[in-house]
């Protein structure tokens, strides 16, 4: 007698090969997923990072708003010239597109977050049902 029949050689092989596929598409899900974890840690760490920088741009945009006050009374005190005045006042818009600029990373970081967490699912019309 033979070990096996060719039909249930037959069915062993298609067996093993609906395992092996099987092991494959688990195996790419989990890496998919571990990349999806990866993305999502990624960006909340840049939205860490995003908040300290914006509250150091607000800082040292309200330290060179109250320079060009004490500026401006050492003009009017007559202690310094107009120039410094211009300086400070250069000095406190180039902190003022600082904080701006933070502030748009920020924003970019918090889509960037909706992205990795698969957003726009909120506007994805549904598929019609099929009869």
């Amino acid at each position: 007698m033979s070990e096996t029949s060719p039909p249930t050689r037959s069915r062993w092989y298609k067996q093993q090969s609906a395992e092996e596929t099987t092991a494959q598409v688990t195996a790419q899900y989990r890496q998919i997923v571990l990349v999806a974890f990866q993305n999502v840690a990624d960006v909340l760490r840049a939205l860490q990072a995003d908040e300290r920088t914006v509250a150091a741009a607000i800082a040292a945009e309200e330290s060179a708003s109250r320079s060009i006050d004490l500026v401006r009374r050492q003009v009017e005190q007559g202690q310094v010239s107009s120039p410094v005045l211009l300086n400070a006042q250069q000095a406190y818009l180039q902190t003022s597109l600082a904080r701006v600029q933070a502030q748009a990373a920020r924003l970019a970081d918090t889509v960037a977050l909706f992205q990795a967490l698969g957003g726009g699912w909120w506007n994805r019309r549904p598929k019609p049902a099929t009869q």
